[in-house]
């Protein structure tokens, strides 16, 4: 019994100094992130340069330390950080698509990455961010609307609840800190006016949770003292052609694709003697669900659902024109798209517009039983493309109004380069050599034919679903 009792005690010993040494382990290592990770390469910078001095004698001034790009997320992953949304602008014309998971660079996914990491917010790498996209662009494609979600580094220190519907802020070890006092302070009358923020730590009294809560019932803007400023901060160091428009605390269950309700894409076209009113006839026919597959490029490999709800289809005139042409706008509304639907919706309503095809063609496209086969066609470009909203519910996106008026002023510099850009093409126009008269200088006669219209229904098909899967059962 003695011998028993002896054992417990030397257990219960241990398991007390071992919370001890961790309680150590923690408070060192939070005063090692109060130092900052800058503190520390600095350091460690200057021991490495002390070491090349000793060993290259007279010749250290001539020397430079060659500066590692990056940082260690070792000196940062004791920081508070918070998990929220990010809404993201960019012009796509020099990109290889949205996400980076392909060979090619630059991506926009990969240039938001590395302004992450300059700016250290980013704590840990990708994978530790619980990283989520609302959608998959591709090359050329832009966006004025797109959402990314994940995990940042925060300057606020409050702790996690349980409620998984709530804006969350996690410190470095995930302990309870406190709560904070919040006073929602409305200034205005109506909807978008200015909230303001007066708040403190306590033991008790609104919640940082409660309050973003009930921002989302229709403020425009709220400020949360001594948070960072996101939108300011990776502004400065993001290309010309990406910009954060806004962010918003997200629950941690929050996930930017298969939460979004709803994506909205835009596609501009110039009406060169388009007959716009087949062109809407046949793009109502599209409003509902249907199954796409022939709508789509197909990847039988992955997607067996082929079925989507488009909510909306509009085409209205801009107020841009130019050279007696008038810009105008299709706007398609849905759920979900498949890989490359928009742009082959928009092929076959320039067919149509063009007079090529009948607005019916799209219930026979649309009926998968009569054409389980898509005929082969060419999408239409993607410079047009434009993803321009993505609906969640409960995110309201927040901007500074610094963070938004250097926002502003970046856009409107950019649109004057455009415009810039755009007289010197026009000059170009007016100064071009006169075509010659001369017959001799003509081409000859059938030298260029006019590509005669295949109708859609008598051209070639791709395999079915079906012959697809087919195919891949036996290879594999």
């Amino acid at each position: 019994m003695a011998t028993q009792l002896s054992d417990a005690e030397l257990i219960a010993t241990l398991q007390a100094r071992v919370k001890e040494l961790e309680a150590e382990n923690a408070m060192l290592l939070s005063r090692l992130a109060d130092c900052g990770s800058h503190e520390m390469e600095k350091k460690l910078h200057v021991h490495d340069e002390k070491g090349r001095e000793s060993r290259k004698g007279n010749r250290k001034s001539e020397e430079k330390i060659e500066k590692k790009p990056g940082y260690n997320t070792r000196f940062m992953s004791h920081h508070s950080r918070r998990y929220i949304a990010l809404k993201v602008m960019y012009f796509g014309k020099r990109f290889y698509g949205f996400a980076s998971e392909g060979q090619m660079e630059p991506t926009v996914e990969s240039e938001i990455f590395k302004a992450l990491e300059k700016t250290r917010l980013l704590i840990g790498d990708k994978k530790d961010s619980q990283y989520s996209r609302c959608g998959r662009t591709d090359k050329g494609v832009s966006s004025i609307g797109q959402v990314i979600a994940l995990f940042l580094r925060s300057n606020l220190k409050i702790s996690a609840t349980n409620n998984v519907n709530s804006g969350v802020v996690l410190d470095g070890q995930h302990e309870e800190r406190g709560k904070m006092v919040i006073e929602w302070k409305h200034c205005g009358g109506g909807e978008g006016d200015l909230v303001s923020f007066v708040g403190g730590w306590s033991g008790g009294g609104v919640t940082l949770q409660e309050g973003e809560k009930s921002i989302q019932k229709g403020y425009g803007k709220i400020g949360i003292e001594g948070e960072i400023d996101y939108v300011r901060v990776l502004n400065r160091v993001l290309p010309n052609d990406i910009r954060i428009l806004g962010w918003c605390p997200a629950p941690v269950d929050f996930h930017a694709r298969f939460g979004c309700l709803s994506r909205e894409y835009m596609y501009f076209f110039w009406n060169e003697k388009l007959n716009i009113l087949a062109m809407e006839n046949a793009g109502n026919k599209l409003v509902g669900e249907h199954d796409f597959r022939n709508f789509c490029k197909m990847d039988a490999a992955n997607v067996h659902n082929y079925r989507r709800h488009i909510m909306l289809f509009d085409i209205s005139p801009t107020e841009v024109r130019y050279n007696g042409n008038q810009l105008w706008v299709i706007k398609i509304r849905g759920s979900a798209f498949l890989w490359h639907q928009v742009r082959c919706m928009v092929a076959v309503l320039f067919m149509v517009g063009n007079d090529l095809e009948s607005p019916n063609v799209i219930d026979m496209l649309l009926d998968t039983t009569r054409i389980p086969r898509k005929p082969q066609y060419t999408m239409a470009s993607e410079v047009p493309l434009v993803l321009q909203s993505c609906e969640f519910d409960n995110i309201k996106f927040m901007c500074s109004s610094d963070a938004g008026e250097a926002l502003r002023v970046h856009l409107v510099n950019e649109c004057k380069i455009y415009q810039l850009q755009a007289a010197i093409f026009h000059e170009a126009l007016l100064n071009c050599v006169p075509v010659s008269n001369d017959q001799s200088m003509q081409p000859f006669p059938g030298s260029k034919k006019k590509v005669s219209h295949i109708p859609l229904m008598s051209r070639p098909t791709e395999p079915s679903y079906e012959e697809r899967r087919a195919k891949l059962n036996r290879s594999a």
